[in-house]
């Protein structure tokens, strides 16, 4: 396979004038540029079909219109089918008309599913978008969903993705966050035109699933926009849709199965549980009886409480029943911990593998396909020779000081002027910005020497301890420590704005035990994975120097 294969896009809309240029440009905007266009209409009554045909009037090297015959409504996944059918690319992306792509999708996608030749398809975490109406208030309602509970950029089997899939242990993506391999597509034919507008998505996943593995990957790479005339917020919010086709799903996912002959014992019992409320009318009377009798029922219980238990038990009881304070003060357990000095010195050095190490190179492992060509990096080689491998034609490494075997350069980034300009592929900085003082002044040296279109993956601290020998003299002084918003401000005085990306990671868990000592042995990836953004250990930046800038 190519290493730039053609990606086909495929815009599929039903009366999205609204939205449907903004959609079509963030493909446009594509930093990957190996595309192709497919604008599905949807048998659209409003000016949407005349922006699509105005699009592939003045793109047709780029974009092209299509339509149902005798411009028919027939949704979203025959819209779909219509797109793939006429898909010239070896990968399918799919975008619903009132998402957007961020400038970097399939820059960082592509790679990955080429490298996993057996994968079905990928995707990554859903952003939540409800900033673009301009509302200040709207801007604190952005969120992100991660993925958790499964292992990252590793392709997951079949029946383990669809177990964990069907009972919502992994993220429900919307179908703007796919990309697929059309081959595949085509082998299990496509979207189910029965589920037109709600469950198609979750049908398309699971026959995905069960024909190839699926990559989960890290980062945002969508935006998926909330409005009030989306299908899913009518279907959820006004209609109740949704929940009256969730048993249609799901009775049409056991005769997919059974059609297949899956004998997934875990999978067929998970397809039980979720089926059995929805199948049991007289369960949900029961349930819905008890609900309306949980009020009286109460209240007579807590008289009866108080005549006949124990003081201490009657708080225990009032204080887990309310949700106040849990634990109570005076109840945590805080064990090994309990001590003014950490348990290790040194970052958890001695016990195993830092914490914050594990962050590092999960991030450099998700941007490994930019450690390529000419890489600079500090200290030592490292991290290029992991995660560049034989893409790393030539190498060479900095150090502030005399006497590093591994150093090919020696330099202060704030006054490097023997390095020369546009010479770097790539430069990887970890852990270093924190002991120079005149971070502006290294930054404009790092944008110097790369080469346009240049790659800096930088990683800082956030929460963490100082180094142990910041007594040693200026070279070895930790100046700062970071947060996303200083690290992306910073950058964006030196890197255009629109080139800067920044990711963070850590949670309370993760902060507390990379401030004792502990290493990442001493937890479970699932505690490691998961993500607060209040409690950053480690910040980590993408910046690219653009090719006008040489």
């Amino acid at each position: 396979m190519k290493s730039n294969p053609l990606v086909s896009c495929v815009i599929n809309f039903f009366n999205t004038e609204k939205f449907l240029e903004e959609a079509i440009e963030s493909v446009f905007g594509q930093t990957y540029k190996n595309w192709e266009l497919l604008l599905v209409d949807d048998g659209s009554t409003d000016n949407s079909t005349t922006i699509a045909r105005n699009y592939a009037e003045n793109y047709p090297e780029k974009v092209r219109y299509l339509e149902h015959e005798g411009h028919q409504n027939l949704g979203a996944s025959a819209a779909r089918n219509l797109g793939v059918h006429n898909a010239r690319g070896e990968f399918i992306a799919f975008l619903d008309a009132d998402d957007v792509y961020l400038p970097y999708k399939l820059e960082r996608q592509v790679p990955i599913l080429v490298s996993h030749t057996q994968a079905a398809m990928l995707y990554g975490s859903s952003y939540y978008w409800y900033s673009w109406t301009g509302n200040p208030d709207d801007i604190q309602r952005d969120y992100e969903i991660e993925i958790i509970n499964a292992q990252l950029n590793k392709p997951l089997k079949s029946e383990e993705f669809l177990h964990l899939f069907l009972q919502r242990k992994v993220l429900l993506p919307p179908t703007t966050s796919l990309l697929a391999r059309r081959d595949v597509i085509e082998r299990i034919g496509g979207f189910e035109e029965a589920f037109r507008d709600l469950f198609d998505d979750q049908v398309f996943i699971a026959k995905m699933s069960l024909e190839a593995p699926i990559v989960l990957v890290p980062g945002v790479f969508e935006k998926y926009r909330q409005h009030q005339d989306s299908c899913t917020y009518i279907s959820e919010k006004i209609t109740g849709e949704g929940l009256k086709v969730r048993p249609t799903y799901l009775n049409w996912l056991e005769g997919y199965l059974a059609d297949l002959e899956i004998k997934d014992a875990k999978l067929w019992r998970a397809l039980r549980k979720e089926q059995l409320l929805h199948r049991h009318a007289i369960l949900k009377h029961i349930i819905y009886y008890f609900k309306r009798i949980s009020v009286p029922m109460n209240k007579w219980a807590g008289k009866m409480a108080r005549k006949i238990l124990p003081a201490s038990v009657r708080h225990w009881l009032w204080i887990h029943l309310h949700h106040k304070l849990w634990p109570p003060v005076g109840w945590v357990r805080i064990g090994s911990l309990r001590r003014v000095t950490p348990i290790s010195q040194v970052f958890g050095f001695d016990r195993g593998q830092p914490i914050d190490r594990y962050y590092i190179e999960r991030y450099l492992s998700s941007h490994s396909t930019d450690i390529k060509g000419h890489v600079l990096e500090i200290g030592a080689p490292r991290y290029m020779r992991i995660f560049g491998g034989d893409r790393v034609t030539r190498s060479d490494v900095v150090d502030v000081a005399e006497g590093n075997p591994n150093a090919t350069l020696v330099a202060d980034l704030t006054c490097a002027e023997h390095i020369s300009s546009d010479t770097f592929d790539c430069v990887i900085l970890t852990q270093t910005l924190q002991y120079i003082f005149d971070l502006r002044a290294a930054l404009k040296t790092l944008f110097r020497i790369l080469k346009p279109g240049g790659v800096a993956l930088v990683t800082v601290p956030g929460i963490s301890k100082m180094s142990p020998h910041s007594d040693e003299g200026l070279s070895h002084s930790w100046h700062w420590s970071f947060t996303s918003i200083s690290a992306r401000r910073l950058f964006e005085e030196i890197f255009p704005a629109k080139n800067v990306w920044v990711d963070s990671y850590g949670n309370v868990l993760t902060a507390m035990a990379f401030l004792q000592g502990l290493a990442t042995e001493e937890l479970r990836r699932e505690e490691l994975d998961h993500y607060d953004p209040a409690y950053p250990i480690t910040i980590a930046v993408r910046a690219v120097k653009s090719e006008s800038d040489g």
